[in-house]
């Protein structure tokens, strides 16, 4: 999944980070609401986890977008209408606060957030939550996947080819569960990388062909993963 942590607290910002890298998902940051509003402008999100009290652009604002019930947001940070056209996205909105009472509850879920978690919290639950809001943010997908012989287990991050067991590093998982999921549609290299790096990945160094390539050789022979001209790669 493509995750954005929206937190001011930079310590915390990049702890949640790296926890939720280690899931693996592809994880960008931004530590005040003009940097997250940015981000969303340009970026296909699956979750948020979205900081409450933020300096500059508040995250209730910036709820409010993503719901879209609001289109201050984006005019107060400068970037017009162009972070208004985020609205209506399909990105499930973590509310992240120190706000605990129930009325704090009932307003963040009120303003469009999917879900509330008070600090302190723990990293496995934060996690666990982000991973239920990311299946409800995609079409429904079997709990397995299974394709060419292929089976993928993405809650015990296992994958066999014909009952052989398949190491995978974590961007071969990430793009193998994205080819898996189109089901035998081509997938473009542009949604590969959208999905399985996160935003400091350079779209000119080939990391998804050099990813396609390893994930070739060790599901090994006969090969599976497809090239198809000027679309992207299949599962045949």
């Amino acid at each position: 999944m493509r995750v954005l942590v929206v937190e001011d607290e930079p310590l915390l910002a990049d702890a949640i980070t790296e926890w939720l890298r280690d899931e693996p998902h592809a994880v960008d940051v931004a530590y005040d609401g003009a940097a997250a509003l940015e981000r969303l402008t340009v970026n296909d999100y699956d979750v948020v986890v979205l900081d409450r009290d933020l300096p500059g652009v508040h995250g209730d604002d910036i709820c409010r977008e993503l719901a879209g019930t609001g289109a201050g947001a984006g005019a107060e940070a400068g970037a017009g209408a162009e972070a208004g056209a985020r609205a209506g996205t399909t990105a499930r909105v973590l509310m992240l606060t120190a706000a605990a009472e129930v009325a704090d509850r009932v307003a963040g879920l009120t303003l469009g957030a999917d879900d509330y978690l008070t600090k302190p919290f723990a990293f496995a639950e934060l996690a666990a939550r982000v991973q239920a809001l990311g299946r409800r943010s995609r079409p429904a997908a079997p709990p397995v996947l299974r394709r060419a012989g292929i089976t993928l287990d993405p809650a015990r991050r296992e994958v066999f080819r014909d009952g052989r067991y398949v190491p995978l590093s974590k961007k071969e998982f990430a793009v193998l569960t994205e080819l898996l999921r189109a089901d035998g549609s081509a997938v473009s290299a542009e949604q590969l990388l959208e999905k399985a790096w996160d935003e400091h990945a350079d779209p000119f160094t080939g990391a998804v062909r050099l990813a396609v390539l390893k994930l070739r050789r060790k599901l090994g022979e006969p090969q599976v993963v497809e090239t198809v001209t000027g679309v992207g790669y299949r599962i045949v």
